[in-house]
């Protein structure tokens, strides 16, 4: 299935090389690099975007192992592809770019859905995503926080990719076919996904929200924030 994509996505002066990568291993995201910089030399962007869900399950009946695959993609995924291929940007000197995927999800709790694992995590990437630029300022490597919305794509399907050492494949059917069924309906062709994220790394911007977002929630968080932070028992500075 890799090499057909890449197949398809190769021609018109368009190099592209199928890796298999498991994010949660660090030495599967080094060996990864190591292969882009030998087939392509140096390296301006990276895209960490491998993610998986953790949707229908309440907060106290999330198994162990569950918690570790969403943490092990979601958020180790992300740290492993900033401290190997950053450095390679920063390496020659040139310009680049770093795209961190989150979520919409990474800035409020769907109601309902029983996502907060997931959730979680995405804030957690958040948060890298706002450290890294900071740490970045001054250079010429820009920074930018993928926050989607529903996106029509297998993401439900995601731990049937759950790797060996952590349990090994699993179909969660029901909670599948919800999410499933709620991508197709309401989810974005990925297509226009990747054209956004074309236009963040040009326009430099750090925010790209992208598809369909609760924005009168994520202001009703932010709001219910701003009002804890007058409390008496807060000092300013």
């Amino acid at each position: 299935m890799v090499e057909q994509a890449a197949h398809t996505l190769s021609g018109m002066n368009k190099q592209v090389m199928p890796v298999r990568i498991d994010v949660t291993q660090e030495q599967s995201v080094l060996d990864a690099l190591a292969e882009a910089e030998r087939n392509f030399g140096k390296l301006h962007i990276a895209c960490n975007n491998a993610g998986v869900p953790m949707h229908g399950t309440r907060l106290i009946d999330v198994p162990l192992g569950n918690w570790e695959f969403v943490i092990g993609v979601n958020i180790w995924g992300v740290i492993h592809g900033i401290r190997h291929f950053l450095p390679a940007i920063l390496r020659h000197g040139e310009e680049g770019h770093i795209v961190n995927t989150a979520s919409v999800a990474g800035f409020q709790n769907r109601r309902g859905t029983n996502q907060e694992p997931y959730s979680m995590s995405k804030y957690a990437v958040v948060s890298l995503s706002e450290a890294l630029e900071h740490e970045l300022e001054g250079t010429n490597i820009g920074v930018s926080v993928l926050c989607p919305g529903p996106v029509n794509t297998n993401i439900p399907r995601g731990a049937r990719n759950r790797p060996p050492h952590m349990g090994g494949p699993q179909i969660r059917a029901s909670e599948e076919a919800a999410l499933t069924k709620r991508l197709a309906t309401t989810g974005l062709d990925p297509k226009r996904v990747g054209e956004r994220v074309v236009d963040a790394i040009r326009t430099k911007t750090f925010y790209a929200f992208v598809s369909a977002v609760p924005a009168d929630v994520i202001r009703a968080r932010h709001r219910r924030i701003e009002d804890a932070l007058n409390s008496p028992w807060v000092t300013h500075y």
